[in-house]
């Protein structure tokens, strides 16, 4: 489902998070509140170029929004956020994406690395802010919130697996029955009619001798 809107007046929110190449190449992007993708592309869109002309500071900003930044390795690391963010706890929140970025995508981080790592990156992301406000989380929080919920998934695939066995073992118990039943049926109908032949009312007939049919009075 869509992230629910913000109440207005809200102050710290970041509005999206993501990693870039130094060429402005997105590679992920993860969004926390409700805004149009079009929005949030024309924002990052925007980010490469504002920070051609800064190289002292690690912000920048628009008429809307302010960019907080980082290099991570050969990457960029993206907050935006609005104008009113306290920027001292956005770059908290900020190392702690950074933090996330690199346990969840281990050896070299690249733009192939993150590429291959990108769900279990945004699923971390997403423990970090929720509707555009900080979780006020460590690292090994948020490791143990994944270690939980990647449980409880698997314990929930497991009974779902375990209950799929189960109809397939009774839907092969019904064939069976099924089967036995239809053999059943089909043998008692051949020793029904295998000494079925004679009739008390049935003249005894030898072949080639007419039978005796007595006189009518």
């Amino acid at each position: 489902p869509p992230p629910a809107p913000l109440p207005l007046g809200a102050a710290m929110v970041c509005f999206s998070v993501a990693v870039l190449t130094k060429a402005g190449k997105v590679l992920i992007a993860r969004q926390f509140v409700e805004m149009s993708r079009m929005r949030i592309e024309n924002h990052l869109a925007t980010f490469p170029k504002l920070i051609g002309t800064e190289k002292q500071h690690n912000t920048v900003e628009t008429a809307e929004v302010r960019y907080v930044y980082r290099p991570v390795e050969s990457l960029l690391l993206v907050m935006i956020t609005n104008k009113h963010s306290n920027i001292v706890e956005d770059l908290e929140t900020l190392r702690l994406f950074a933090q996330v970025l690199s346990e969840y995508c281990p050896g070299e981080l690249d733009d192939t690395s993150v590429c291959k790592n990108a769900f279990e990156i945004t699923f971390a992301f997403d423990e970090v802010v929720a509707l555009g406000h900080s979780e006020n989380l460590s690292l090994r929080d948020i490791q143990t919130n994944i270690e939980m919920d990647s449980h409880e998934e698997k314990l929930a695939i497991m009974i779902r697996q375990s209950k799929e066995r189960e109809a397939q073992e009774e839907m092969k118990r019904k064939a069976k029955s099924m089967s036995r039943e239809k053999g059943a049926k089909a043998m008692g109908g051949i020793g029904g009619g295998g000494m079925g032949g004679y009739s008390a009312g049935t003249p005894d007939v030898t072949p080639g001798v007419s039978p005796f049919v007595p006189d009518a009075f």
